[in-house]
């Protein structure tokens, strides 16, 4: 797997069109990436996850994916879509892509972080399929992350989380005209232990949750 890092400019027009519209945003990732669509989330392994500096509030975008991206047309498309140099720190690569070698083992703790849509199914008489509703309390938040991580083969430690405003989107492409769909983002920071670790690295490589297309389910790892 890799992984990018793009640091992006808040003053361009289509940074903030795509930070108000992940569908959009999805769009512009797929073209780093060969042979990758919006429906081809699975099989490209596309997970991504937009990022504010607490301090700055300049927007950071991970992409995490299977294939190697190559973001080289961004300066040719969108020329002030990324922060330039001259207003980044010393040596720090904008976009930045490195390949992710995750070496887990069984009892390691580590810090967290995945911004996710909690919902669960809930049945409809007459129809085949269930409705996602979103999980709107605390409690219901955590008993959440908690069956995820579980099922993930890791174990919850603790956990802070912080709702955030719904994001609007639409889940397929075809459906040009159709309505955008509010979707419930909740960040989820806090510490895991690892029990399986070969099941929690298929579990990031897959993600977490649904509307991975709209900019959720990315798991970040790192040390305590």
């Amino acid at each position: 797997m890799y992984l990018s890092r793009l640091i992006l400019n808040p003053r361009s027009r289509q940074a903030r069109n795509e930070l108000a519209d992940p569908y959009e945003m999805h769009r512009t990732v797929c073209k780093a990436l060969p042979n990758a669509n919006y429906q081809a989330n699975e099989s490209a392994g596309i997970l991504f996850r937009v990022d504010l500096h607490p301090r700055t509030r300049i927007p950071t975008l991970l992409v995490q994916s299977r294939q190697k991206p190559d973001w080289t047309f961004l300066s040719a498309e969108r020329k002030d879509y990324l922060l330039s140099e001259s207003e980044l720190p010393l040596d720090v690569e904008n976009p930045a892509v490195k390949e992710m070698l995750l070496n887990l083992q069984e009892g390691q703790t580590l810090a967290f972080r995945l911004r996710a849509n909690p919902t669960v199914k809930k049945d409809r008489e007459g129809k085949k399929q269930g409705r996602r509703m979103g999980l709107i309390h605390e409690a219901d938040q955590q008993k959440w992350i908690t069956r995820k991580l579980e099922a993930a083969g890791a174990t919850l430690i603790n956990v802070n989380i912080v709702n955030e405003q719904f994001t609007r989107g639409k889940l397929f492409k075809e459906k040009e005209k159709a309505s955008r769909l509010s979707f419930l983002s909740v960040q989820f920071d806090g510490i895991l232990q690892i029990r399986d670790s070969a099941k929690l690295l298929e579990s990031v490589s897959t993600g977490f949750g649904s509307a991975k297309g709209l900019g959720f389910g990315l798991l970040s790892l790192a040390r305590t």
